[in-house]
């Protein structure tokens, strides 16, 4: 008799358990494949020259959908974690879908040459914050690349022309000084006159113009057309400044 009460206790505790099990264990597994399924859209803003982000940082395990827009006038990409979008032209949408399974920053980018120095990078944070940078922005660099006393007290106008696909300056080599850019689109396409390190001239409609005054010291300064692939096609050259 007490035999079978005892198997009856052991019987009810058992039941017990599996109860218990039923109520716990499968919601703590809910919640893992929750957590491990977790996926989100983040909407990436394409412009010149900066990348805006709806959102900068995930939890780890997290599946991205980066929505990339691109709201600029010339073409751009994106590219994070070893996936790029094809170039998109303005008004144009793609999307690029990348799994976070480790805990880190990620950098993306523009690829299109010369835009992340201008600007298009940043840092996504997965786990952690991407930082107080990271959204990117139109790049502003100092007009005078070297000290003031490097420079000459030379005031010389050189007239640049942008066509397809090359510039057309008066002059390309100059005494240190003051130098006014006098700068026309002639061409049938968006150009911009972009001296490295020294100035990036604005994106220029066909027939638009600008000019722009910058103090040089004397050396030998790259320019070029930042649109894609135009100064692959022959848009870029140098700029020498000789001493006064």
């Amino acid at each position: 008799m007490r035999r079978h009460v005892r198997q009856a206790r052991a019987l009810i505790a058992l039941a017990g358990v599996g109860i218990l099990a039923g109520a716990f264990l499968p919601a703590g597994f809910a919640r893992q494949a929750s957590a491990r399924a977790t996926k989100v859209t983040i909407t990436v803003v394409a412009r010149e020259f900066s990348f805006k982000l709806s959102k900068r940082s995930v939890p780890v395990g997290t599946t991205v959908t980066f929505k990339v827009v691109n709201k600029g006038k010339i073409g751009h990409n994106f590219a994070i974690a070893g996936k790029t979008t094809k170039l998109l032209n303005p008004g144009r949408t793609a999307t690029i879908t990348v799994k976070f399974a480790k805990k880190g920053t990620f950098a993306y980018k523009c690829t299109v040459p010369g835009h992340a120095r201008l600007g298009m990078q940043g840092k996504f944070g997965v786990g952690v914050s991407s930082g107080s940078g990271g959204t990117g922005g139109t790049t502003t660099t100092s007009t005078t690349p070297t000290t003031t006393a490097n420079v000459g007290n030379a005031n010389t106008t050189v007239n640049v022309n942008m066509v397809e696909y090359s510039f057309q300056l008066s002059q390309t080599t100059v005494p240190s000084g003051h130098v006014t850019f006098v700068i026309h689109n002639g061409g049938a396409a968006v150009h911009n006159f972009d001296i490295e390190g020294v100035k990036t001239g604005a994106l220029l409609a066909p027939r638009g113009s600008e000019t722009w005054t910058v103090a040089l010291a004397p050396g030998t300064y790259i320019f070029q057309c930042d649109v894609p692939f135009h100064a692959q096609r022959g848009m870029i050259g140098n700029l020498t400044i000789t001493s006064s």
